[in-house]
């Protein structure tokens, strides 16, 4: 099966619409309010709106409490759920969505596709400070001979070198910063040459 696109870190309704238009398959809102692309309820109502069933809406938080998650899992009417952060098992568990777990590799890191409570893992390259949208790659050698059907596969992805990385069958290829002009501002060329290199790779 082709392998699925998730653009993430969308704050703009023509921004989730120009993306679904190309076809992208999940549009990630990221509800951390420590990062550059955190969208307000109000606005991830009418991003879910604009898309409606035309693509999964994925929620990105960070070790978020269950009430805020669960208030814009409603309010966004969100498909799936994303937790980004140092979530245990507790916080994964008991959700009406899939979840995600997310998993950041550090150089030489043996990664585990075993996704603990969660139905997907994500990997993500390692960063001290930041929760994702680095725009640091992983070593492809760490993911190579793996299984990753139940994998989403992000970090320093572009439309350059996507197509390398859904070669090796992931579930998803995931991407914010490669298809930007600025932080939150998706490039429509970019996301176009993006999503059309990740799908002609298989």
């Amino acid at each position: 099966m082709t392998v699925r696109v998730k653009i993430c870190g969308v704050t703009r309704v023509e921004d989730a619409r120009a993306a679904i238009a190309v076809g992208a398959d999940m549009i990630g809102l990221n509800f951390y309010a420590k990062s550059p692309r955190y969208v307000e309820v109000d606005r991830a109502r009418e991003i879910r709106a604009a898309i409606g069933s035309r693509a999964a809406v994925i929620g990105v938080f960070v070790n978020a409490e269950r009430a805020y998650i669960d208030d814009r899992l409603r309010a966004a009417s969100l498909d799936m759920i994303q937790f980004s952060g140092d979530e245990d098992d507790a916080a994964l568990a008991g959700w009406p969505v899939p979840s995600i777990v997310t998993c950041r590799l550090k150089p030489g890191e043996l990664p585990s596709v075993t996704p603990r409570r969660a139905d997907y893992v994500l990997f993500d390259a390692f960063d001290a400070k930041l929760h994702g949208g680095t725009g640091n790659r992983i070593p492809l050698d760490q993911l190579r001979r793996l299984d990753l059907s139940r994998a989403f596969v992000a970090g320093g992805l572009n439309p350059d070198n996507v197509a390398e990385v859904a070669a090796l069958g992931p579930y998803a290829v995931d991407c914010a910063s490669g298809v930007e002009s600025s932080p939150g501002v998706k490039d429509h060329d970019k996301l176009r040459s993006f999503v059309k290199n990740a799908k002609r790779s298989q």
